[in-house]
């Protein structure tokens, strides 16, 4: 799964990306060379290194650099609370402590954590916070990557159980029972973020902005010319920037997981970042990605991750909790499945992918 965080890598294999998209709207579209520089004089932006990705935040409409400064912070307030591979941080903590005490955390982590034993109980198990030992594990993105022998994939398996994370409500505190167990946040705080995000600009009273947190968009309020938003899903077989088809709405947010981003060979059998929770290896269900269309940033950032792993039938049925939002399936064979409703804010371009209604 989409896990571990917060591991200085290259952008490509960073352990927070896990899809790109190529926001398309004129207004945002920063590959459009020719574009009139005075249509865009009042928009700010600002890219910077946080999460374990790169960040950019980009005021369409309102706003200034306190926001940005402001939204940054709040970017790193998390990222050093919430990260598994810097000393100190909470879930650091945590995971020190296993099979010996309870710790207590800032209400930001207790909150993630709590919504991530959420989708565990909803996918029983497919989504698992305590992913953590296997993640490790395979390390896959850090360079280097091979596969670990089947023994210590069944060691580490064994620790991977949400049932043994105990939640103390009432003081903010977090125990894992058995010792060697790990907590790893990274298939859901970027969502988390960029919903915090989505908070510090509607109190700023931004009226239009984009948030790319290492590929999880969402694209804030309406622009000054009422259009609605353009987001291009990446295609999975192509470089980077080239997208398969167009997602069009109001405010929304989407996020894709993918087994495309981070992966090695080894004989001949690829192997990717994407961890099935019974196994102890690489989700192999035929699907090559899911975007997630929502509302709500956490909540897509997890479903991405969950439906991925569950599978389309499976994923579909999950899906029916959450009114108003909409996964697409593409799977090996290029073929490209959609949950009800997303017809109605997707279309597909390219001509070498099969839509399945």
């Amino acid at each position: 799964m989409k896990f571990s965080m917060i591991k200085p890598l290259k952008m490509e294999s960073s352990k927070f990306i896990s899809s790109h998209f190529l926001v398309i709207s004129l207004v945002l579209a920063c590959t459009i060379a020719s574009r009139p520089s005075f249509l865009y004089a009042k928009e700010l932006s600002k890219t910077d290194f946080a999460l374990g990705t790169l960040c950019t935040i980009r005021l369409v409409e309102g706003g200034n650099s306190a926001t940005l400064d402001q939204a940054f912070l709040r970017l790193r307030t998390i990222e050093d609370r919430m990260s598994v591979n810097k000393e100190g941080t909470e879930v650091s903590k945590i995971n020190e402590m296993a099979g010996k005490a309870s710790v207590e955390v800032s209400s930001d982590t207790f909150y993630v954590i709590s919504k991530a034993m959420d989708y565990a109980r909803l996918t029983g198990g497919a989504f698992d916070p305590s992913i953590g030992p296997l993640t490790k594990l395979w390390n896959i993105g850090a360079g280097g990557e091979k596969v670990p022998p089947k023994e210590n994939i069944l060691s580490a398996k064994a620790l991977v159980d949400w049932r043994n994370v105990v939640l103390n409500a009432s003081a903010n505190k977090v125990f894992l029972k058995e010792e060697g167990m790990s907590l790893d946040l990274g298939a859901i705080a970027k969502g988390y973020a960029a919903d915090e995000i989505e908070k510090i600009l509607r109190l700023a009273k931004v009226k239009a902005a984009v948030i790319d947190l290492g590929g999880n968009i969402f694209v804030y309020g309406t622009k000054k010319d009422k259009t609605l938003w353009r987001v291009g899903i990446q295609n999975p077989e192509s470089e980077r920037g080239d997208y398969l088809g167009i997602v069009e709405g109001p405010q929304m947010t989407i996020v894709t997981s993918g087994i495309y981003e981070r992966c090695f060979i080894e004989n001949g059998k690829r192997y990717h970042h994407i961890l099935d929770t019974k196994t102890g290896f690489p989700v192999d269900n035929g699907l090559v990605s899911v975007s997630i269309i929502g509302q709500s940033s956490i909540d897509a950032d997890v479903l991405s991750t969950s439906l991925i792993a569950l599978g389309i039938e499976k994923g579909l049925e999950l899906l029916k909790r959450f009114p108003n939002t909409y996964a697409i399936f593409i799977d090996k064979d290029k073929m490209v499945y959609l949950s009800p409703g997303a017809e109605k804010v997707f279309t597909l371009l390219d001509k070498n992918y099969t839509l399945v209604r």
